[in-house]
């Protein structure tokens, strides 16, 4: 039987990948067939993940993506290691749910830095040269909130709105290269960020949310899986697009 999903020798970088979505993406891509570099700051959380894959010659990297200038040349020196990246997966990002009035300069510099730069970075870095394969595919996690607006999100929204557009012309940029460039954009969806997110609203405006999800709030599997077609043959098409996946929430 032929999967056309199957990832099969491909070697896929994925930040944030001790929790949530992120961890959720290196489960199934290691399912896939893929050799996983999972990336992200806790040591502790990244074992819980790697534990969770299918045997291969995975590799865990502790990194703070705040050092966005730094990016390039640490994935230069991890692929002159282990070989060059079919693909990335950009899922780290940090969230901020706060009225106008009390948001300061320092948060929204430090989400875009997570969100946006990061993600830029890490892009210069896999288009070095044997960094990555050709052809490559770089899959960046947006959400609805770029697409849509919502009162208390502005600085995240306006995270992912950047992150979209930056896609777009990274796309057109880089397809001489061989380098696809998407983003997947779900709606809530049942992590420990959305745990963080209802904590802080009430019974009602939480059932609120999920009203607005005609298919109900999805998991972090959903997710995973339109990341991973986006990196396999079925996404050889595809540049310069955001996939939403969001139960229906922005079909009202």
């Amino acid at each position: 039987m032929i999967n056309p999903l199957d990832l099969s020798g491909r070697k896929i970088l994925v930040t944030g990948a001790s929790s949530g979505i992120g961890r959720e993406t290196s489960i199934l891509l290691s399912e896939l067939g893929a050799t996983v570099f999972l990336v992200a700051r806790n040591e502790a959380r990244l074992q819980q993940t790697v534990a969770l894959l299918q045997p291969a010659a995975h590799q865990m990297f502790l990194y703070d993506l705040n050092m966005t200038d730094d990016i390039p040349n640490w994935m230069k020196d991890i692929t002159h290691k282990w070989g060059p990246l079919d693909g990335i997966v950009h899922s780290a990002g940090m969230t901020i749910t706060l009225p106008l009035r009390l948001i300061k300069t320092s948060a929204f510099d430090q989400i875009m830095r997570i969100n946006v730069a990061a993600g830029m970075s890490l892009v210069r870095g896999l288009r070095q040269k044997n960094v990555h394969t050709k052809p490559a595919s770089v899959v960046f996690l947006s959400s609805v909130m770029g697409l849509v607006g919502q009162p208390g999100i502005s600085a995240y929204s306006a995270s992912k709105g950047a992150l979209e557009a930056m896609c777009r012309s990274l796309a057109l940029e880089l397809a001489p290269e061989e380098i696809r460039v998407n983003c997947v954009a779900p709606a809530h969806v049942r992590t420990e960020m959305g745990d963080e997110l209802r904590s802080i609203l009430t019974p009602t405006q939480m059932q609120e949310i999920e009203n607005h999800h005609p298919l109900g709030l999805g998991t972090a599997r959903d997710v995973a899986h339109a990341i991973a077609f986006l990196l396999a043959g079925t996404g050889r098409w595809i540049t310069g697009s955001t996939l939403v996946v969001d139960g229906g929430y922005t079909a009202h």
